[in-house]
C-alpha cells in the first residue's frame, strides 16, 4: 500500500480493485458484501496511514477511473475519484469561482465531502449542492446540501458508512485574472509554509477547539522530534512527515508522543486528522 498512499507507508493488501466506472463499482462493492468480505474505499491515499501489516481484504480504488468532470453552466458534476485540485483548475478555467480554497488539496472529490474538506476560509459544504451515494443496502440515494449534516470534518457519508458516487457543485461566474491570481496566492501560502516536498498524510491532527494544533506542537518544544523515520515536521509542526522510510509504528509513536505532550503542557486533546487503517504489525 505504500505505492498507493502519499505517506508511502503500509504494507500489502490482499486484493485492490480499481473499477473503470460507477457501474463496476458498485458491481464490487455488491461482491464484496454478498461474500462477506471486508473492503474499503479509497481514493487517492492522500490521508492515509497504513498498518505495516497491510490490509486484510478488498481496497477498491477510485481515484484512476471514477473521475469524470462535466460542466453545465455554473454547475459542476464530477465523480467521486475526481482530484479536488483537477476540478479546481478546471473550474477556473471557465471563470467560475468559488472552489479557489481547494486548489492544493491533495483529495479526491469523495474524500474531501466526506471529511467536509476545507481550508483558507473555504469548505466542501459551501459549494455542495447535490451527493448521490451508495447506502448499506447497495441502494442509490441523493442528499440536497441541507442533507448532508456537515460539520467541522464531518458529514452524514461518516455517519451512516455512505459511499460517495458523484456530486453536485454549485459556483458563481467570477473574473479569470482575479480567480487565477487568488489561486496563485493559495499555492505560494502552501508551498512555502507546508512540507510539501515530503511524504504525508496532510495536516497530521485536527484543528482543536480555540487552538492551532501547529502552535500547540511548537510550543511543547517538539518541532523536528524525530521517531525512527518519522519526524514533526520544521516546516509546520501540524505535519508528520516520512523522512527515511518510516514504518507506520514509527508515525504512531510520534504522534502518541504528541498527543501526550500537548495533554501535559496545555490541557488539549489532539485528534489525528489523517484515517489509519490495516494492521499495525
Amino acid at each position: 500500500m505504500k505505492n498507493h498512499t502519499s505517506f508511502k507507508i503500509g504494507g500489502p493488501v490482499d486484493l485492490m480493485i480499481i473499477p473503470q466506472n460507477e457501474g463496476q463499482l458498485i458491481d464490487a462493492i455488491s461482491l464484496c458484501r454478498e461474500h462477506d468480505l471486508d473492503f474499503f474505499i479509497m481514493g487517492n491515499g492522500s490521508n492515509l496511514l497504513v498498518g505495516d501489516g497491510g490490509i486484510r481484504g478488498v481496497v477498491i480504488k477510485i481515484s484512476e477511473g471514477l473521475n469524470k468532470i462535466d460542466f453545465q453552466g455554473t454547475k459542476i458534476v464530477c465523480q467521486a475519484g475526481a482530484l479536488l485540485t483537477a476540478v479546481s483548475r478546471r473550474a477556473a478555467e471557465q471563470s467560475l469561482t468559488g472552489m479557489e480554497f481547494a486548489n492544493g488539496i491533495p483529495g479526491t472529490i469523495g474524500g474531501g465531502v466526506t471529511m467536509n474538506a476545507g481550508a483558507y476560509g473555504g469548505e466542501m459544504k459551501d459549494i455542495i449542492k447535490k451527493v448521490r451515494v451508495l447506502d448499506k443496502d447497495n441502494n442509490i440515494l441523493e442528499y440536497t446540501n441541507e442533507e448532508m449534516n456537515f460539520r467541522y470534518r464531518g458529514s452524514r457519508v461518516m455517519d451512516e458508512g455512505l459511499i460517495i458516487l458523484s456530486v453536485e457543485i454549485g459556483l458563481e461566474e467570477g473574473n479569470y485574472e482575479k480567480i487565477k491570481e487568488t489561486m496563485r496566492d493559495l499555492t505560494h501560502r502552501r508551498t512555502s509554509k507546508q512540507p510539501l516536498e515530503l511524504p504525508s498524510g496532510g495536516s497530521t491532527f485536527k484543528r482543536p477547539v480555540g487552538h492551532y494544533a501547529g502552535k500547540l506542537i511548537e510550543d511543547s518544544g517538539l518541532k523536528g522530534l524525530i521517531k525512527g523515520g518519522a519526524q514533526v515536521s520544521d516546516k509546520h509542526c501540524g505535519f508528520v512527515v516520512n523522512i527515511d522510510n518510516a514504518t507506520c509504528k514509527d508515525v504512531l509513536d510520534l504522534i502518541s508522543i504528541i498527543q501526550k505532550t500537548v495533554r501535559d503542557k496545555f490541557n488539549v486533546e489532539l485528534e489525528p486528522e489523517i484515517r489509519i487503517i490495516g494492521e499495525i504489525a
